[in-house]
């Protein structure tokens, strides 16, 4: 259904249509599971040269695993630690280049090189992350980051 033919143009052409995409497949659908689910598979096929793409949930002040693509993955992360947790502590995007120069990192998967957190904001509040991963360095840019936030904007209408 999504082939990444159907992707062209620019970096944000593409995840405008991404966008587009992840709002028609989750058009009607209020089961939290059943969206986060569908919203990483969409992602884990759309980005390249990635091992890792889910989403972690705010439950009882932290982060708690939940729909994902990959392998096995940490099941709570506290508030302030590591990528994710900082991402939920500042409210903000953490885009980080090389994994190992993060202070109090938390390595999964031993293979993650780069890494990606958006955090998930609903009222004010942070609600979860949508947390991604690549075995390169410096997999992910300006631009990527630009796309994800449009893409978790287009995802939090359905939450």
């Amino acid at each position: 259904m999504f082939s990444q033919t159907t992707y062209s143009g620019s970096s944000l052409d593409q995840y405008t249509m991404l966008g587009k995409q992840l709002d028609a497949l989750l058009e009607g659908e209020s089961n939290l599971v059943a969206n986060l689910s569908n919203a990483s598979a969409l992602l884990n096929q759309f980005l390249e040269r990635i091992n890792w793409v889910g989403f972690y949930l705010m439950e009882d002040g932290e982060l708690v695993l939940g729909p994902f693509q990959g392998l096995p993955a940490c099941v709570r992360i506290q508030v302030g630690k590591g990528v994710c947790g900082t991402a939920v502590a500042e409210k903000k995007t953490m885009l980080i280049e090389d994994v190992h120069a993060f202070p109090g990192h938390i390595a999964c998967d031993a293979a993650s090189q780069s890494e990606i957190v958006i955090p998930l904001i609903k009222d004010g509040s942070v609600i979860g992350v949508l947390d991604i991963d690549s075995p390169e360095l410096s997999r992910f840019t300006k631009e990527d980051q630009e796309g994800l936030e449009l893409f978790t904007k287009v995802l939090m209408n359905h939450l």
